[in-house]
């Protein structure tokens, strides 16, 4: 009887690594999707840039590790979803450069999704300096 994983990996003969030797590829992976994104994407270095000035500030706007949490947080998941829509972007790209109403739509939605992010955090941020400045 075969054990399922392996008969999985049979199946795909791209997932032959596992072990550390898998979370080494992984990492590495990541990383050049990191610099591609910072490379091709505007929008994440925008973002970056906006982490990175926000960061000291949500340090000292935050009164305890939730509030700092959740500041810092918010905007790292607005690069996740940028990270994200971007992909989106690059897969529709990849299929066809034509026009089509599927991948309009594709684009779009994954637009509203790092808007509805930005809101978010723009929010969760509007409420901190809110407590913050009338405490």
């Amino acid at each position: 009887m075969r054990d399922e994983p392996a008969a999985k990996q049979a199946e795909n003969p791209y997932k032959i690594h596992t072990g550390w030797r898998r979370v080494v590829r992984a990492a590495g992976h990541s990383a050049r999707g990191l610099r591609d994104a910072w490379r091709f994407e505007s929008a994440f270095r925008q973002e970056i840039v906006l982490f990175l000035l926000l960061l000291p500030v949500g340090a000292w706007l935050g009164r305890n590790w939730v509030e700092r949490v959740l500041l810092i947080g918010t905007v790292m998941l607005v690069l996740i979803v940028e990270l994200i829509n971007s992909a989106v972007e690059s897969t529709v790209d990849r299929i066809s450069m034509g026009h089509h109403e599927l991948s309009r739509r594709a684009k779009d939605l994954g637009s509203a999704a790092v808007m509805v992010s930005l809101l978010l955090c723009g929010a969760v941020w509007a409420s901190a300096a809110w407590v913050r400045l009338t405490a």
